[in-house]
């Protein structure tokens, strides 16, 4: 199983950004696929997470109404797109597969199986 992300970089605030997580070597039908961050110095925590089977989606407080989870089922890839970034969006991004795929848990990192590399999103000007 590999969860590769990509599609960091650095972004002036107010920018946007497109990541991107493609899943290889797993059937993701009872899966949720959740997008996590981590800043220099702080935990990890949750951004958003998708239902594949139907498209549920949750997200934290923090990025509610800038950014969007979406999912290509053809090339079993979960986009995060990010919009109006500020400065405190900076952080490496990981993406997860959770195989219990449960609405309410959906936003619990030790729910999830596999773990992908990170990307690191900079939002400086």
């Amino acid at each position: 199983v590999q969860l590769q992300a990509s599609g960091g970089g650095l972004v002036q605030p107010g920018g946007s950004l497109r990541l991107s997580c493609e899943a290889r070597g797993i059937d993701l039908d009872y899966y949720a696929v959740g997008w996590f961050r981590q800043a220099p110095g702080k935990e990890r925590e949750f951004v958003a997470a998708i239902k594949w089977s139907g498209g549920s989606t949750a997200y934290a407080d923090s990025v509610k109404g800038r950014f969007t989870i979406s999912r290509d089922k053809a090339k079993k890839t979960v986009h995060l797109q990010m919009t109006s970034l500020k400065p405190e969006d900076t952080a490496v991004y990981y993406c997860a597969a959770d195989r219990s795929s449960i609405t309410s848990t959906m936003g619990n990192m030790g729910v999830y199986d596999y773990w992908g590399q990170g990307t690191l999103v900079t939002v400086s000007s």
